[in-house]
């Protein structure tokens, strides 16, 4: 095994995000409502690359960057700050960084953004991309070439999918899943995917389609089949009191991703990225809300809970003895200088 390859490969689109928290309730047109909490930081595709850096994953990322402060703020936290590997990205000259605005209220959130089309495709930023062991990735309903030269390069998989606005549900889309070593939608997109009422059937579908098929389902837990290992697994959620959802599950994703790359069982897989998406869900915005195994030994040591501490002991034999420094959490606005 070549260990220059990076662990996790991944491009997408980068977001600058704004998170509003502590609303009371949803505004109205016309109304002024003052917050308790707000947070800033990089999201979009830096979601998955801060997530699976921070659980010690060498991480790749291709994505562009505008030119302008927030394009410039996000290169600096997501290399600088998180050690993502860039030099497939690109910045962009007179191009604006997509800003999203999120209003997080309840279990749930609004977002409003700000963007236009990246100057740089995804099969422009890759090219020919490098050997990885895995390359975590976004299906659309356009297939993307570069996905079936890094699947012919031995690269596994992983892939999510977005909501559908047009609501077609394409089933077309899931022919690209024959790339794929695993694919983790949420329980609505998976029922609408395979046209089946319960995340269970649509499990059920999906894992005659891909080797590892996951269906995550928010404050109910996730569920999983592993065709390699004949494993099944059903695991809760967390009672976790709720600050902003951004980004969990892309945390669950990559936490999936670095448990599978250590071999666990897939029981404990699952149980380690509810978990991880669990703790992410406590802090502001998604990038700088990941856990880490920083935020996951922290949890471990502070557990009181039997029940838990049994159904999760098997942390005790996989968190490093080097977790790394505290992670940092997004910060109300964004320093004149990142130090």
């Amino acid at each position: 095994m070549d260990d220059d390859r990076p662990d996790v490969l991944l491009t997408g689109l980068l977001f600058y995000d704004l998170v509003l928290t502590g609303l009371g309730k949803p505004p109205t047109p016309g109304e002024e409502i003052w917050t308790t909490g707000m947070g800033c930081g990089p999201g979009g595709i830096a979601n998955l690359a801060v997530a699976a850096s921070r659980f010690g994953l060498r991480t790749s990322l291709a994505t562009v960057f505008g030119d302008d402060f927030y394009g410039a703020y996000c290169h600096e936290v997501i290399a600088g700050q998180e050690g993502v590997d860039l030099s497939r990205s690109r910045v962009a000259q007179d191009w604006p960084t997509p800003v999203t605005v999120a209003l997080a209220h309840g279990h749930d959130r609004a977002l409003v953004t700000h963007g236009q089309e990246p100057p740089y495709s995804q099969d422009v930023l890759m090219g020919d991309p490098p050997e990885a062991r895995t390359a975590l990735v976004h299906i659309e309903t356009e297939p993307q070439a570069w996905l079936a030269k890094a699947a012919a390069n031995g690269t596994r998989i992983y892939a999510d999918v977005g909501w559908d606005p047009s609501q077609q549900w394409s089933p077309e889309l899931l022919e690209q899943l024959a790339l794929c070593h695993a694919f983790l939608p949420n329980e609505t997109e998976a029922m609408a995917y395979t046209r089946t009422d319960s995340a269970v059937a649509a499990l059920g579908t999906l894992a005659e389609l891909v080797p590892v098929a996951v269906v995550t389902r928010g404050g109910d837990g996730a569920l999983a089949v592993d065709q390699t290992t004949g494993e099944y697994a059903d695991v809760p959620a967390l009672d976790i009191d709720v600050v902003d959802a951004t980004g969990a599950g892309d945390v669950f994703g990559a936490s999936f991703v670095a448990a599978s790359l250590g071999g666990w069982p897939l029981e404990e897989r699952l149980r380690f990225a509810v978990l991880a998406a669990g703790l992410s869900v406590r802090h502001h915005g998604g990038a700088l809300a990941a856990p880490g195994w920083y935020g996951v030994d922290r949890w471990w040591r502070s557990l009181r809970d039997p029940e838990l501490k049994r159904a999760y002991g098997f942390l005790a034999d996989r968190i490093p003895a080097d977790v790394g420094p505290p992670v940092r959490h997004a910060p109300v606005t964004p320093p004149a200088r990142l130090t």
